[in-house]
């Protein structure tokens, strides 16, 4: 492709493009505890990057911070982020949508707000990045527009973004919005390859893309109104296409996470169909950093991924210290005479 951008939604505070809309919702918070609303703190079920987002400006704000996070399904760096900033976390014996149904039945009996993308809040401050691609394109909209898909927060976030571009004259048209899901955890495509005739929660399996694990996504009706109204698709990808799409990108100079390598994934599939055409403006959006996600890239180039097979694999050479072995090397990996 001639004309394709990555939005990288994971340069910032902690690595997230969660740090978007919780800076908005934690700053009310903030406000309506001055006001004397009481609030014991602001709570969330989390995949990682929720709740590491919540931490941080919870801490920045002195505000307590209650995290619900499924145990052993995120990475270790998305775990010691609410920890190092001193939230109180609860590691539950269940996935993602038993921490969200828990978090729900806490905050509906205590006075704690709940933070997770239900909040209008969180999506006024997550549409900012769509609005950031306009400005950035001087007002000349994308044709495409493709986002990870989990919870379904987002991809509505960006609707609106756009949406409120166009509604106040800033920009002529909406890009056509890709919500790409993984194989793993897609309700949403399923509902779509049935023509939104239904919609059923699936048990999401386990992903590299652990953030959008989630198989009962809260904002589904907003996700398929967001879609129905930008003339939007939903692709899907399997844990090989991400992981290999994932170290095609790297290659280029990324270092992507898995849910980018979901929207790399759905863009190949849409281009290889002749859906999204050669010349079509498209942007990917990147939503976190991969540093939070390294134990994964790691054991894809050491091939010991199962079921994975390791395509664009690049391991460590082990080799002696002295110069003729290095020189042997050299020659064979470049082709020297």
């Amino acid at each position: 492709m001639t004309d394709l951008w990555v939005k990288h939604c994971g340069i910032s505070h902690t690595g997230s493009f969660k740090d978007l809309g919780m800076t908005v919702l934690v700053s009310q918070v903030n406000r309506l505890r001055r006001l004397g609303k009481p609030l014991l703190g602001v709570g969330c079920a989390s995949t990682g990057d929720t709740s590491a987002a919540l931490s941080a400006y919870c801490a920045a704000a002195g505000i307590p911070a209650i995290v619900f996070l499924p145990a052993n399904k995120i990475s270790i760096a998305q775990l010691v982020q609410p920890i190092a900033n001193g939230a109180l976390v609860l590691s539950m014996d269940t996935d993602f949508d038993g921490c969200m149904r828990l978090i729900r039945e806490v905050t509906a009996e205590l006075p704690i707000y709940l933070a997770n993308s239900l909040n209008s809040l969180r999506l006024e401050g997550q549409k900012t990045a769509a609005i950031e691609i306009c400005q950035q394109f001087d007002w000349e909209v994308p044709d495409w527009v493709i986002v990870p898909g989990g919870n379904l927060g987002n991809i509505y976030a960006f609707y609106k973004g756009f949406y409120m571009c166009k509604e106040l004259g800033l920009t002529q048209k909406m890009p056509r919005l890709v919500c790409a899901q993984a194989a793993n955890a897609n309700p949403l495509y399923r509902a779509y390859k049935d023509g939104w005739e239904k919609f059923k929660p699936v048990k999401a399996l386990p992903t590299f893309a652990s953030a959008i694990q989630i198989g009962d996504p809260v904002s589904i009706d907003r996700a398929i109104y967001a879609l129905q109204n930008s003339d939007g698709i939903v692709e899907e990808a399997t844990e090989e296409e991400i992981m290999n799409v994932c170290a095609q990108a790297d290659k280029c100079g990324m270092f992507t996470c898995p849910h980018t390598g979901v929207a790399l994934t759905a863009l190949q599939k849409l281009r290889d169909r002749g859906v999204i055409g050669p010349n079509d403006r498209t942007v990917v959006v990147s939503t976190a950093h991969g540093l939070k996600f390294t134990q994964s890239k790691v054991e894809y180039h050491s091939s010991k991924l199962a079921d994975i097979s390791s395509r664009f694999a690049n391991p460590p050479i082990q080799v002696a210290d002295d110069f003729g072995s290095v020189m042997d090397v050299l020659r064979q990996k470049l082709s020297l005479r």
